[in-house]
């Protein structure tokens, strides 16, 4: 099967990025999580944080940031691609939020599908925040149940990556594949 679509996700500071980066090391096609080119932009147009001043902006943005990322994978010559986060999280963070949203959010979830979705649990002794991740680790426990009940939704059955190093845990994934 050509293109396989494989998102990875997880909540804040599950190792994602860490994965993503050793999975192009070995020569893995990648496509990266968009959320902080997204806040960075806002804050060049004098919104300091879009997420909480205008969060259904925030995710609108997203939603079209991931679907052209679905897309963009189309046109790559492999047979898979690893994708950071998928079209449900941003689902997810909204339902986490409480934040009420339109009707396309689901449609796109539900006509725009992934092959396979590989989920990180929440790891407090990897777990660290920083300038655009302003989570506890509590909240992050929360997000990761909405992320494992929002792909479930969707009809996803994640697979649920072990505590390991990054090298184990990139080839667990690897072997998964």
């Amino acid at each position: 099967m050509k293109n396989r679509k494989i998102v990875i996700t997880g909540g804040p500071g599950t190792g994602k990025s860490s994965i993503i980066h050793k999975l192009e090391a070995k020569g893995e096609k990648c496509l990266h999580e968009i959320s902080r080119q997204v806040t960075l932009e806002a804050q060049k147009e004098g919104i300091d944080q879009l997420f909480l001043e205008k969060p259904l902006l925030f995710s609108e943005k997203l939603l079209e940031g991931r679907l052209k990322q679905y897309h963009e994978a189309k046109d790559f010559e492999s047979d898979h691609i690893f994708i950071d986060r998928g079209l449900p999280d941003v689902v997810a963070y909204m339902d986490y939020f409480d934040t009420n949203y339109p009707g396309v959010f689901d449609k796109t979830c539900e006509n725009h599908r992934y092959d396979l979705i590989f989920i990180l649990p929440p790891w407090r002794e990897i777990y660290t925040s920083d300038n655009e991740r302003y989570e506890s680790f509590e909240e992050a426990l929360k997000i990761s149940s909405y992320l494992y009940s929002t792909y479930r939704r969707y009809g996803y059955d994640p697979i649920e990556v072990p505590k390991l190093s990054v090298e184990k845990r990139t080839n667990f994934i690897l072997d998964k594949i």
